[in-house]
């Protein structure tokens, strides 16, 4: 199936750091798994166990071909996004709005900007103007990382490469600025654990 934004570019899904804690568990047999089912995973313990409501936003398409090889089935073809989307997760944790972008990546020394859109970046400024929390959540496929990073640095990030500077996040950026995530399998990606910390402390 084709989808495109709406300005008529296809879309193609990205394949998609100081440390909060220095103890980490490794569990590779989540290996393979992707960021958003890892995240959707972990989303789930959360409700589950009534520790948090954060859901993965839908995003509305509008279908502009189907194909009906019989009449009890119709197949998509080609669809378009009504509109640009935000961010991909949001809900409520202690009575605070989160939101926050998932995104991978495989190279191995830095994570490029470009993964990222301008009304994303407007976006979570809007958030944290209505004093919200935003954040990114990166992984480094490579290494099996994941990291938080707080929207004010993405911010910053994004306004450097916009006044010519570098047009990527080195790790060691993340690394110094961010927070490497507790992973392990009840919840996979304990991202609460970095935000109780960061706000709830």
């Amino acid at each position: 199936m084709t989808i495109r934004y709406p300005n008529g570019r296809k879309y193609t899904q990205t394949q998609p750091t100081h440390n909060l804690s220095p103890i980490r568990k490794h569990t590779y047999s989540n290996r393979g798994m992707s960021l958003e089912e890892e995240l959707n995973e972990t989303n789930q313990y959360y409700l589950t166990h009534n520790i948090a409501c954060v859901h993965k936003k839908p995003t509305p398409l509008q279908i502009v071909k189907v194909d009906y090889p019989k009449r009890s089935a119709a197949v998509i073809k080609e669809a378009y996004f009504k509109q640009p989307s935000t961010t991909d997760y949001n809900g409520v944790y202690k009575g605070k709005y989160i939101d926050f972008e998932a995104k991978e990546t495989r190279n191995k020394t830095s994570f490029p900007l470009q993964n990222f859109h301008l009304h994303q970046i407007k976006h979570m400024k809007e958030v944290l103007a209505h004093s919200g929390i935003a954040f990114v959540i990166i992984k480094f496929t490579l290494y099996d990382e994941f990291y938080l990073l707080e929207a004010k640095h993405i911010i910053t990030f994004w306004d450097r490469q916009e006044a010519g500077g570098r047009k990527s996040i080195t790790k060691e950026e993340i690394e110094e600025y961010g927070y490497l995530l507790q992973c392990g399998y009840h919840p996979r990606i304990d991202y609460i654990h970095t935000l109780d910390t960061l706000y709830f402390s």
